[in-house]
């Protein structure tokens, strides 16, 4: 395929290959003593099979911690076998519409058929993984016609991200190895060089080629052709050292179909971020150096080091059951052991294992633990909350920055991709410009937001007790905006707590409700009043006489209080 200028493309290319290799140092490390079968550097043929260095891994504890963290982040976030998130609108009172409702539903149910139904759920393990070890992930979402949606993931070393001045990921640079026919045929004859297409012809198709593939912003589209050329996003593939003139493939993308997610960056001009595998480094080598010395100590007191008499005739044979021959007019000739050492291997296990305890500790692995437990129906974000509210606070801005470069693209592209491709329906017109919102709910999500709910449930219990000795106290707190705050904190739907007017009207009618109620009850003694003035005679000097204004009668005395009477 003809391409006009390809090197202001492999230019950038190289740019982001550079900015990555001053990290690869770092990943090395982490793949040697930590996580050694991921990482690729290119010092081999991606098929080449690699054996793990087991002189250097001498205690498997730190990958076992970086495996937990793995599966609890799948079961505690996205798990497979339990709701984790809700489709919803930014506008709560569209939500009330049964027709916005029932479209929505079917929306999210789609989407979970979709992740379901392809390998999503398989790549969140290696991208957990790779987040936790290397501190960066990369996964891309690409269209499928069988199942809607592929997934493919990435590891340190083979990829390099590139970010916009937002600080999110937007560009992707990888290069990758495809033998002769697998270039021909993923790209057509017509697309690949006169070398390639020779050696297919020939029939040699195994020799490994490097390709290099650039995903980034198409500044350069226009915006009203529909051409892949011209999507938001340009996808150029190319033979390594081919000419600038030419490209296996050219194509686009509607959105940015790279998830980055970083664990956490020290400053917004980190493209790659820092994990749980960086911190973990220095104890992972100190346990690997443990483990080390308490091997030679037990190997020096099981075969201790020899020395031999000059008698001794030949070598000494130190095997069970060897005969060494010695001069018998030599006194204590022989071998024995050159010294005798007794190493503390109570005090080296104590330190071994408190070492492990801190690695398991920066892999949050009691906590990761429960969670790969999650999908056990007994257990509740609430018990989560309650054992590792610390944990969860530390973990409070990894969460936030895993739902906003992982998990708000991940559904916004296969949404999309539903869309375009009829398999969730339109929406209904009144949706027409309305901004979406996503909701977690996985029991990680729910635990970090009980974490807050727990000051409020001190405070209004603390204020409840108190309203026992000074009742006045009840006036300091206002219940309805704690019920609100709780309940968004708890991600209880909108619509279940009533709106604020809503609330105002139903306790209006209640009162009026309560005084009608009261106004019943007296009537009885209103009734049994009015029939005693009734049956009361006029003109007999009583009080009905004085309120009517009536004059005694003669010679009898007016009533107290009334005119002309006594006081």
């Amino acid at each position: 395929m003809k391409i006009k200028d390809r090197i202001p493309i492999e230019r950038r290319w190289l740019m982001m290959q550079n900015e990555m290799n001053s990290w690869i140092a770092g990943w090395k490390d982490i793949q040697r003593f930590i996580v050694p079968t991921r990482g690729f550097f290119y010092e081999t043929i991606p098929n080449w099979g690699r054996s793990i260095d087991h002189k250097t891994q001498l205690n498997g504890a730190p990958y076992r911690a970086l495996r937990t963290l793995a599966s609890g982040m799948t079961s505690g976030l996205t798990s497979p076998s339990r709701p984790w998130f809700k489709l919803g609108l930014q506008n709560h009172d569209l939500m009330e519409v049964e027709e916005v409702n029932e479209w929505l539903s079917t929306a999210e149910q789609r989407v979970y058929n979709i992740f379901s139904k392809s390998n999503i759920y398989g790549v969140f393990t290696n991208l957990y993984e790779e987040l936790g070890g290397f501190g960066t992930a990369a996964t891309i979402i690409l269209e499928d016609y069988d199942t809607v949606i592929r997934a493919r993931n990435f590891t340190a070393g083979e990829y390099a991200l590139g970010q916009g001045p937002d600080g999110r990921v937007n560009s992707f640079s990888r290069r990758y190895w495809m033998t002769v026919g697998q270039l021909v045929k993923e790209f057509g004859k017509e697309n690949v060089t006169p070398q390639v297409l020779n050696q297919y012809e020939r029939g040699i198709v195994d020799p490994w080629i490097r390709v290099g593939h650039l995903i980034d912003p198409n500044d350069d589209r226009i915006e009203d052709k529909k051409d892949y050329g011209n999507k938001p996003f340009r996808s150029v593939q190319w033979e390594v050292g081919s000419p600038p003139n030419m490209a296996l493939r050219i194509s686009g993308f509607d959105e940015f179909p790279v998830l980055g997610p970083r664990w956490d960056t020290t400053t917004t001009a980190h493209i790659y971020g820092w994990g749980p595998g960086h911190h973990a480094l220095g104890d992972t080598k100190m346990l690997m150096k443990m483990e080390r010395d308490k091997l030679v100590a037990l190997d020096k007191v099981v075969d201790p080091p020899m020395q031999q008499d000059g008698t001794v005739q030949g070598e000494a044979n130190t095997l069970p059951g060897g005969i060494t021959r010695t001069s018998s007019s030599v006194p204590n000739a022989g071998a024995r052991p050159a010294y005798q050492i007794s190493p503390d291997l109570k005090a080296i296990q104590e330190a071994i294992n408190e070492t492990k305890a801190a690695i398991d500790e920066t892999f949050f692995k009691d906590m990761f633990l429960m969670l790969s437990q999650a999908d056990d129906p007994r257990m509740t974000a609430t018990e989560v909350a309650e054992r590792h509210e610390e944990k969860l606070l530390i973990l409070g801005p990894v969460i936030e920055r895993l739902e906003s470069e992982f998990l708000d693209p991940l559904i916004e592209r296969t949404f999309n991709i539903a869309m375009r491709t009829r398999v969730i329906p339109p929406p209904p017109q009144i949706l027409q410009g309305q901004p979406f919102k996503v909701e977690y709910v996985s029991t990680l999500a729910q635990a970090q937001r009980m974490v807050g709910t727990t000051a409020i449930q001190q405070v209004v219990s603390f204020v409840g007790n108190l309203a026992a000795a000074n009742p006045q106290s009840l006036d300091m707190v206002d219940f309805d905006e704690a019920v609100r705050v709780y309940s968004e904190m708890m991600g209880i739907p909108p619509k279940i707590i009533r709106s604020e007017d809503v609330v105002q009207a139903i306790r209006a009618q209640k009162m009026k409700q309560q005084a009608a109620a009261a106004a019943s009850q007296n009537l009885p003694a209103m009734v049994d009043g009015a029939k005693t003035l009734s049956d009361t005679r006029l003109n007999q000097n009583s009080a009905l006489d004085a309120l009517l204004g009536n004059q005694p009668t003669q010679g009898a005395p007016a009533p107290a209080g009334a005119p002309g009477g006594g006081q």
